[in-house]
């Protein structure tokens, strides 16, 4: 039998009032908390009045109101910028922040497309964490004041009824057992069910002035002059119709959480708490065969921000220490730029990544702690560089040395690329023997030659000063440039050849007598053995 849901809503009543307060804390011209502010942009009809002060409100200032009324009314009144925008962002932020008590957290708008003024919260399975939904509810409360939001919690067991008592259940506190939502709604007038202006102007009209009064209704009138919202607003609030609700991040299974009776500072520390996290994370996962390919890190800060951290794995893993030092190498790395604020008072590792990770014995040979070593130190130089800067040769068809490899990202698809056999990749003679060299030079060099015939095979050549005389030589490979390209190569005759003391050279002539132009030259690109 599945948990009973419930969910939780803030209601921000000033909310952008106190998110500008926020935002202009560290300006030198900061106006008052009671000073007469309001916020306005421009809307239908001229500029108008979104939020305003305690101290406005008792000027006879009205949300809505042309800005010109309300200087008539009060001519001293403070009048800022409103940013909408901004508000929404904040209130993003606010709602990761609040992923402290449960991960399915989602700003909320209130549901009719205005200025964003909540928060939903699913605290299903998480309420006994924090001593209970009431103790959690006050905590919640006391944390947003110390913040300097005002703020208001209704927990019930659907997001409209949540969202009606936050709003007009008239407490700052509201925890209602499951089951009471037809009662609890009763008394509400029916703006509680996120009904717009005209719906509600509507309803009064025809006496329908409380929630109680569209119980027992038929719903075919209702939706023939109102459309389908009345109803589908009354059932979602009472449970009879399924209201999801998207939460902000993505939602994972596996999750760790510490909480510190004070916030924590020094890097140090946050350091030593995701060792703690990565064991307790490690354990859950081995629990259900599980391996982290993407894990996240969250910092909680006691203003009310948080802090997100990534790290991936190319392959599987559920050891404590490899996943830890992901996240010690992102943190040292933004080391001077770490940012506490007042502190850190809870953090979370989860993985938002996992695949299939069986239960392995050791090998006779090692191999497996040598695949297992090389897969941390990709995930470490990945983490540490980017993914797409840590790259490793792999074979390219093209028969031009130049153009047979190109470098490609160890990883793909968060997935370790697996090498290429090179020696299948080589070109390889009749005889079974290979026609390329493995140690090649980063760029061909030329050298000085001296042949029996213009056309053939070299007898002794010159390079780096010193001379080497050839024993034996086989060739020549022709390659012709691809015709597909541009750069105007010139066709190549290459030889293997052997020194007298048994040293194996790839030598090429650049050129072809009676061709080209220009006389022919002749390089070295690599070495055999």
């Amino acid at each position: 039998m599945s948990e009973q849901r419930r969910i939780a809503s803030i209601y921000l009543p000033h909310w952008p009032i106190d998110r500008f307060f926020r935002a202009a804390r560290h300006r030198r011209d900061m106006p008052d908390r009671d000073a007469v502010l309001a916020l306005a942009m421009p809307m239908q009809g001229g500029l108008r009045i979104t939020a305003l002060t305690a101290a406005a409100r008792a000027q006879g200032i009205e949300k809505g109101q042309l800005v010109a009324d309300a200087m008539a009314l009060y001519p001293a009144l403070d009048v800022r910028d409103a940013d909408f925008a901004s508000d929404r962002a904040a209130l993003k932020r606010l709602a990761s922040w609040c992923g402290r008590y449960t991960p399915w957290t989602a700003a909320d708008a209130d549901g009719l497309g205005a200025e964003p003024d909540g928060i939903f919260m699913d605290m299903t399975g998480c309420a006994h964490l924090f001593g209970g939904e009431e103790a959690l509810a006050q905590d919640l409360v006391t944390r947003f004041a110390r913040l300097c939001i005002q703020a208001r919690i209704a927990i019930a067991s659907t997001p409209g009824t949540a969202w009606a008592l936050a709003r007009f259940g008239g407490k700052r506190i509201s925890v209602l057992p499951a089951g009471q939502e037809e009662k609890a709604l009763a008394s509400l007038p029916v703006a509680a069910l996120r009904l717009d202006d005209e719906a509600v102007g509507g309803l009064a009209r025809l006496g329908l002035k409380h929630v109680g009064d569209l119980y027992g209704r038929a719903r075919a009138p209702l939706t023939a002059r109102f459309g389908g919202a009345v109803s589908l607003r009354l059932d979602e609030a009472l449970g009879y119709a399924a209201e999801p609700i998207s939460p902000a991040r993505p939602l994972v299974p596996y999750r760790a959480r510490l909480l510190f009776a004070e916030g924590i500072t020094r890097i140090e520390d946050v350091e030593t708490a995701v060792k703690q996290l990565a064991d307790e994370l490690c354990v859950l996962l081995e629990r259900y065969h599980k391996g982290a390919r993407q894990m996240e890190l969250a910092l909680f800060r006691v203003d009310g921000e948080a802090t997100f951290l990534r790290a991936g794995t190319s392959a599987p893993s559920r050891l404590p220490a490899h996943l830890a030092r992901l996240f010690h190498e992102k943190l040292q790395r933004n080391s001077d730029d770490f940012d506490a604020g007042f502190g850190i008072e809870a953090m979370s590792l989860s993985a938002l990544v996992v695949d299939p990770l069986a239960p392995t014995q050791k090998g006779m040979t090692g191999e497996a702690e040598k695949e297992r070593d090389i897969a941390g130190l990709m995930d470490r130089l990945c983490n540490r560089l980017g993914a797409q800067r840590v790259t490793r040769l792999q074979p390219h068809a093209s028969h031009l040395p130049e153009h047979a490899s190109r470098h490609v990202a160890v990883l793909s698809g968060n997935k370790l690329v697996p090498p290429h056999d090179w020696r299948v990749a080589a070109f390889r003679q009749d005889d079974g023997s290979v026609a390329r060299p493995l140690r090649m030079l980063a760029a061909p060099e030329l050298i000085e030659v001296v042949a029996e015939i213009p056309e053939g095979p070299p007898r002794r050549f010159r390079w780096r000063r010193v001379l080497y005389q050839v024993a034996r030589a086989e060739g020549p490979e022709r390659i012709a440039p691809e015709w597909w390209r541009t750069e105007r190569d010139r066709t190549r005759d290459y030889y293997r050849v052997e020194d007298s003391d048994g040293r194996r050279f790839w030598l090429y002539r650049d050129g072809l007598y009676d061709r080209d132009t220009e006389m022919p030259r002749w390089y070295i690109q690599g070495m055999f053995g």
